[in-house]
């Protein structure tokens, strides 16, 4: 009965230390694509930033015409 016991203590301590093994691992994935939303993040803003100055300036470039059926 005694090494049954053992048995199950041992299972159950292994099973600790690969699932604290296995929370370090998807913390570190969490790290690392949290890093790469922020880079994405911002690289979107700056290219929204970018095209609404082009969608400005070629407002500004473009006399204010009537349409063709005027």
């Amino acid at each position: 009965m005694i090494d049954d016991r053992d048995a199950k203590l041992v299972r159950l301590e292994e099973m600790a230390a690969h699932q604290g093994q296995m929370i370090e691992d998807l913390s570190q994935q969490l790290a690392k694509q949290w890093k790469l939303i922020e880079r994405m993040k911002t690289r979107i803003d700056e290219m929204t930033d970018r095209f609404e100055e082009l969608e400005d300036h070629s407002r500004a470039t473009q006399p204010n015409q009537k349409p063709p059926h005027w």
